[in-house]
């Protein structure tokens, strides 16, 4: 088979993998073994790959590559955290953030360098948008976790840089890999998915992928949320309220994950948890409350601890399920909203990523 550039298995599903397969006029079975190899066992030699004919292996080293993402910073944080700095194609660059929490091993997944979106309290939406990670790239981020780490990961959260629904295809298939029984057998209910609300793309992932699903809401009406999310001008709550309720409308153990940032006198007031009580009603919900992180040149301040505190009771009274997100890692701006297209080296120096970097 003629190829000008090598086929990265890294990025291919098992589906993909067994049709490249039979193309090559071989049986889907020593695709099923690749793919076992790359993410079960961390080989990407594929002369390492023993159960593969020995004129397979000739055969794949000549049209494919095994090629993971290296990371070129690794910035633990003090309480745990670990910020990974990986080194793309062309020189670009985006962060993941490894979090473990006692028995909790949570990796959060970029999938953009850059953003589009502009999200006006995200430190990282102000950097611009470059291009859209491959699945190899996505899927990099996990492997190159889980065999650092030595363990594997319990969730993978779609919510580092970039907005995972307008890099669609290559996002499913890299979460095909992460629920594969061959690779990290992941839970549907151990990966989810972040967006800021296409609402199309939400109706399309319910369709060809089982996930589960996160939304960042940061605001319960429209004229608000146009402000801090400008993407609901273009998808507004009318729509995008019924696009989630029909994502776990098949599923009673599902619950849309709503992302709420809580912004000093923004839209922390008890009229504004009024407001978002009356938004949900009858939509399984659990609501993510998170303290604003902070970063040079913002117009935002986090609401207070007590704000924060009597705005969850509200929501708890009405019946929706909140918690008050921890922030982990704002030492190393690896929390929420921090991550950026710039990193500094042990000598404070500082360097400038050559791709821009987006959203957490």
């Amino acid at each position: 088979m003629a190829t000008e550039e090598k086929i990265n298995l890294l990025g291919l599903d098992r589906a993909a993998m067994e049709a490249l397969f039979q193309e090559l006029g071989q049986k889907a079975f020593h695709g099923r073994n690749v793919l076992k190899w790359i993410h079960k066992h961390g080989v990407i030699d594929f002369e390492a790959m023993t159960d593969v004919p020995k004129r397979l292996r000739a055969q794949l080293a000549e049209i494919a590559e095994i090629r993971v993402p290296e990371i070129v910073f690794d910035q633990p944080s003090r309480d745990g955290t670990h910020k990974w700095v990986l080194e793309l194609d062309c020189n670009n660059r985006v962060e993941s953030v490894h979090i473990p929490d006692g028995d909790r091993n949570t990796l959060c997944v970029s999938s953009q360098v850059g953003c589009s979106l502009d999200c006006s309290f995200c430190s990282t939406a102000q950097q611009g948008f470059n291009r859209n990670l491959s699945s190899a790239e996505i899927i990099g981020q996990v492997w190159v976790t889980v065999h650092r780490m030595g363990k594997p990961l319990s969730n993978v959260v779609m919510m580092g840089m970039g907005e995972p629904l307008a890099n669609f295809d290559a996002v499913v298939q890299a979460m095909n890999i992460m629920q594969e029984d061959l690779a990290y057998m992941l839970s549907k209910y151990r990966v989810t998915i972040s967006t800021s609300g296409i609402v199309p793309a939400i109706y399309r992932l319910n369709e060809v992928s089982d996930v589960s699903l996160a939304v960042s809401l940061h605001a319960p009406n429209n004229e608000l949320r146009d402000r801090l999310v400008p993407i609901n001008k273009k998808y507004p709550l009318e729509e995008l309220i019924p696009a989630c309720r029909e994502f776990v409308r098949n599923d009673k153990r599902r619950k849309v994950t709503w992302e709420y940032v809580m912004l000093d006198g923004v839209n922390d007031s008890d009229k504004h948890a009024k407001e978002l009580i009356r938004l949900l009603e009858g939509t399984p919900s659990k609501m993510n409350l998170i303290p604003f992180n902070p970063f040079p040149g913002t117009e935002f301040r986090s609401s207070s601890p007590e704000r924060i505190e009597a705005f969850r009771q509200r929501l708890m009274k009405a019946g929706i399920i909140s918690i008050t997100r921890k922030t982990r890692g704002d030492d190393i701006d690896a929390a929420c909203g921090q991550l950026v297209g710039k990193v500094k080296d042990r000598s404070r120096r500082e360097l400038k990523f050559a791709g821009r970097s987006a959203r957490s």
